[in-house]
């Protein structure tokens, strides 16, 4: 969802290339190494939250409790794949912060071009594919079992649109203010709070929430409430990118 790489040392500081923003792609890492990280980010993300939702589910009928061992479990989860491979191919895991990422880059600032944006989101999607078939597998449910769980209701798309904004603003803002290496803990730290402050308890992501259709269980939703969901999704991350534009300009240089 974010990048994080080490700061330069003051003595190499000047001798090393800039910190890339979100989405910018690491010097040394191939095409192929950054698709490879999204798809098994994105699997393990999804399993995260598949998998803690399932074990959940079978130890407590407290729906609360359920979903504490959910949200905590991605949060640790989530840390530990950004720290992971954030240096490898940004830690995305989510075709909305590409799409982010891939517009700033045409607004003249770091991010994806247009064929790795085209590498990437594929990569996010079978992902999060692979993570639910992969959860259903090592809990014993059916490996594909498309979910019953309903989520059109309005307020639950309006809560997509706040979670999402909210993930796009922190991970730019986070690059606007040079911070990036805070991205693991914050960027998890953000994604656990929003499970209980929106409605919809935070997907915030495309390839999730196609990957949350494979699976009929805690963590799913229908099919049929994919397709408004994503659209939201997309709503809030340009709104996202609206709100950093706002809080995050950067003004001219003082002329003293």
């Amino acid at each position: 969802m974010t990048v994080t790489e080490p700061a330069a040392s003051d003595a190499t500081a000047s001798a090393s290339p800039p910190r890339p923003a979100p989405g910018a792609t690491p010097l040394r890492s191939p095409l192929g190494a950054r698709a490879a990280a999204e798809l098994v980010g994105t699997a393990a993300l999804v399993a995260i939250v598949v998998g803690s939702g399932i074990q959940a589910n079978r130890l407590t009928d407290d729906v609360a409790l359920q979903l504490l061992a959910d949200s905590t479990a991605t949060v640790f989860g989530l840390g530990v794949l950004i720290a992971l491979l954030g240096p490898v191919s940004g830690a995305h895991f989510n075709p909305a912060v590409s799409l982010a990422a891939w517009w700033t880059a045409r607004r003249g600032g770091a991010g994806v071009t247009g064929p790795e944006l085209a590498v990437y989101v594929p990569s996010q999607i079978a992902g999060g594919i692979l993570g639910a078939i992969l959860a259903d597998a090592m809990f014993g449910e059916p490996l594909v079992k498309w979910s019953t769980h309903d989520r059109s209701e309005g307020h639950l798309l309006l809560g997509e649109v706040v979670a999402t904004a909210g993930l796009v603003l922190l991970v730019f803002g986070l690059a606007r203010t040079d911070r990036l290496r805070l991205a693991p803990v914050a960027v998890a730290s953000y994604i656990g709070a929003a499970y209980w402050f929106t409605s919809s308890t935070s997907f915030a992501n495309p390839a999730v929430t196609i990957g949350r259709a494979f699976t009929d269980t805690f963590a799913g939703i229908a099919p049929s409430s994919v397709p408004a969901f994503i659209g939201t999704q997309i709503i809030g991350a340009a709104v996202g990118l609206a709100l950093v534009g706002v809080v995050f300009a950067r003004g001219e240089a003082d002329a003293g």
